[in-house]
């Protein structure tokens, strides 16, 4: 079996691998200068539902649902560091993408909000 037969087979497989990978290295790094972060008044944003937020979150996190944050723009300042959670880093990358899209420029996503309780 030769690279190209391995790579035509299981490319999906490390297509995923390599997301995940990225996903936790990217968090990673947000958790490595979170200190920095917080000194400078980053504004810690949880975009889970209000169920899944209430059942448990991070301290110092308010709940701006994803399905809410384009009309919540207001509530976010673009003069801090924003940083975003969810339950595993998916809906808090959307969330990213919509506010770098809106013009906020310090914006970083942690992934899972249990990252934040740690």
């Amino acid at each position: 079996m030769n690279f190209q037969s391995i790579l035509e087979q299981y490319w999906p497989l490390m297509a995923l691998a390599l997301w995940f990978g990225y996903k936790w290295w990217s968090a990673r790094r947000v958790l490595a200068i979170l200190p920095e972060l917080k000194k400078s008044g980053a504004l810690l944003i949880d975009v889970r539902s209000p169920a899944e937020f209430a059942s448990g979150n991070a301290p110092e996190t308010i709940n701006i649902p994803l399905s809410d944050l384009g009309s919540r723009l207001s509530e976010i300042p673009k003069t801090a560091p924003v940083v975003l959670c969810c339950a595993s880093g998916t809906r808090s990358g959307m969330a990213k993408r919509l506010l770098k899209k809106n013009g906020y420029q310090d914006v970083y996503n942690v992934g899972a909000w249990t990252n934040l309780a740690a």
